[in-house]
């Protein structure tokens, strides 16, 4: 089986996407004429977003209950 320079430009998109690459980049990288036809070619492929709201929240509360934890005044045992 041959590997064929279209597999090549699909295996380098799909990794730029799995890496979190924004689709404009991955549309300039690809030379596609714009971000739209990158988004219909490999959207299937974009981590859900769902997802990726819900992990930036979580991180978000946790560095805040860090630091409000740091702000309370200590008592001594």
């Amino acid at each position: 089986m041959s590997t064929k320079l279209h597999d090549l430009r699909h295996f380098y998109a799909s990794g730029l996407i799995a890496a979190g690459c924004d689709v404009v980049t991955v549309q300039r990288a690809l030379g596609h004429s714009s971000p739209t036809v990158t988004l219909n070619t490999y959207s299937h492929l974009q981590p859900d977003a769902d997802d990726r709201t819900r992990r930036a929240g979580d991180e978000l509360f946790r560095a805040s209950a860090g630091s409000a934890a740091d702000k309370r005044p200590r008592r001594d045992r």
